[in-house]
């Protein structure tokens, strides 16, 4: 063989190397608060990827590939929340496990949707987010039209004849709740008597409590995240007021109680059911708690969100986005920390599992038949 010919081999194969897609890393993309008023719901979200990345990577990777989490802080912030969308996407993620927020994730959404990118929210329950349209997208949470279908038909049950405030945080997510509770209560036959908005980062709530003295609330249902409704809660106690606080998933997180300190004892609050109990997740929880850290919140929501993608992945034997969505939309039941989940044309759950919770001396958990019996009691 000439040197020539070595030569132009050599360089038929550099191209042909080249030209093959080749991936030294998989990278999947956080988007979360990382920073701002809900951060402690993004470390949530990181500490449950970044376990989940972890374990995968132990385990030989996705297709062989190993993965690497980046990540885009959106602060809970919708136009800093496409910022951290479009750069993720400049950084060549495959898929993206967020946001938190649902004002934050719906306009996020058509980033990823444009780009073919899969996107799995583990928190962000709007309704809107999967009635778009979008093929890409995803939840491992249920949705704010079934909690509040629980919530609603619960406070018209135990609470017929009351009066009941529906407040809420004039967000995305706050309001659609709030107004999801509110048609299932209507739907069971009671009738609010207040029904007000409030804004994010406001911190005295004196006028908003005091109206609710005035009228006589005897239950306060808020929808919202977790610094609100900590201090109207706290508010409400100190100005005399007992009534019921009931609230949803927008308040799961210690950072509620140490808001409220007791104050906080007997809030009800609607979440899915308790997963760090379950065969499914023993193990990983296992392993959390050996780092002194408890997966409570969106912890496994974030972790079964990147379990999902993966064996989606691996099923369609590619990272294309389009093609992964295929296979997560084709019925397949997925192994997850959360049990078995299946996504339907929308990209919801097949199944929900919301129920309520309770807040004890400090801790949070899933409410007895008892406990629940209790509630609405004169």
């Amino acid at each position: 063989m000439t040197r020539l010919n070595r030569v132009l081999m050599v360089g038929v194969a550099l191209a042909a190397l080249a030209s093959a897609p080749a991936w030294a890393d998989v990278k999947i993309g956080l988007g979360a608060p990382l920073t701002g008023p809900n951060a402690a719901f993004g470390e949530q979200m990181k500490r449950g990827i970044d376990a989940a990345a972890k374990a995968l990577n132990d385990a030989g990777g996705v297709n062989g590939e190993k993965i690497v989490v980046v990540y885009g802080d959106d602060a809970s912030d919708p136009r800093q929340g496409v910022a951290a969308a479009n750069e993720l996407v400049g950084q060549d993620v495959v898929a993206v496990i967020g946001h938190f927020n649902s004002s934050v994730s719906i306009p996020a959404s058509a980033v990823y949707s444009e780009e073919g990118i899969v996107q799995i929210t583990p928190a962000s329950t709007n309704p809107q987010l999967t009635e778009q349209g979008q093929k890409t997208t995803f939840r491992t949470c249920g949705r704010d039209d079934q909690q509040g279908d629980i919530a609603g038909a619960f406070i018209a049950e135990k609470f017929k004849g009351r009066n009941i405030a529906i407040i809420h945080d004039q967000t995305t997510y706050g309001k659609g709740l709030a107004d999801a509770t509110k048609a299932a209560m209507n739907k069971g036959g009671l009738t609010e008597k207040m029904y007000e908005g409030i804004t994010v980062g406001e911190r005295d709530f004196s006028a908003i409590v005091s109206k609710m003295k005035q009228a006589g609330i005897d239950v306060i249902y808020f929808g919202g995240l977790h610094n609100e409704a900590g201090l109207i809660l706290r508010q409400a106690r100190e100005q005399g007021m007992n009534a019921q606080f009931i609230s949803g998933d927008g308040i799961v997180t210690q950072e509620f109680w140490g808001i409220t300190g007791n104050a906080g004892e007997g809030v009800l609050m609607t979440f899915g059911a308790d997963q760090r109990n379950s065969p499914a997740a023993k193990d990983v929880v296992a392993k959390f708690r050996a780092e002194n850290y408890e997966p409570e919140g969106y912890t496994l929501y974030s972790y079964a969100a990147l379990q999902a993608w993966a064996q989606a992945a691996t099923k369609a034997k590619t990272f294309d986005g389009p093609k992964v969505a295929e296979a997560l939309h084709d019925g397949t039941e997925y192994k997850t920390v959360l049990g078995d989940l299946a996504f339907d044309a929308k990209g919801d759950r097949v199944k929900t599992d919301y129920v309520f919770y309770i807040w004890n001396s400090g801790k949070y958990a899933e409410a007895s038949p008892g406990e629940l019996a209790k509630v609405g009691g004169k």
